[in-house]
């Protein structure tokens, strides 16, 4: 069977540049955001931190804490039948449990980590969807009270420290592939 890594973090962590370095190796992606990126575009919400929050909330009210791994498995088991999984955004302990039941010993979490401050100093010079310090502490709070995002965090299998550039990010992420 193929496998399937999720990497975990909180925002500005470099989680996506992660998620790239495993693509560029091969690896199929599945965002979880996009659940929430396309019910914005349904209801037709602007793109911002507070509309993205309450959306992610409002689907987890919905279909349960576990919402983006129950409403991407299907996109997940397609890509596993050829391919090698990353996703990017699972945040809940729910969402965890569903991959760890579904996949087993296949599913791993990597968890991208560093500083409040740097990850703060990322997300402000960042040219998709900036975050201002304010909105950042904002969902750092949110992320960790309302979503359950410490759990994966905390079970991970593999931790990458963050602090400095992609190339010795990349280099640590090339044990995993």
């Amino acid at each position: 069977m193929n496998k399937i890594i999720a990497v975990v973090g909180m925002c500005g962590s470099g989680k996506s540049e992660a998620v790239k370095f495993f693509v560029e190796s091969g690896y199929r992606r599945v965002y979880f955001g996009e659940v929430v990126m396309n019910e914005m575009k349904r209801l037709g919400l602007e793109v911002n931190e507070a509309n993205e929050r309450a959306t992610r909330e409002n689907l987890r009210k919905e279909f349960g804490m576990g919402a983006m791994a129950v409403k991407s498995l299907p996109i997940i088991e397609e890509f596993m039948k050829h391919n090698n999984v990353v996703i990017e955004s699972l945040y809940s302990w729910e969402e965890f449990k569903i991959l760890k039941d579904k996949f087993g010993e296949s599913f791993k979490l990597i968890t991208i980590y560093t500083t409040k401050d740097l990850r703060y100093e990322r997300l402000l010079k960042r040219p998709f969807r900036p975050l201002t310090n304010e909105e950042s502490k904002s969902r750092d709070i949110s992320e960790i009270e309302k979503l359950d995002k410490g759990g994966p965090i905390a079970y991970t299998d593999y931790l990458i420290m963050n602090d400095g550039s992609f190339d010795e990010m990349n280099a640590e992420l090339k044990k995993y592939v």
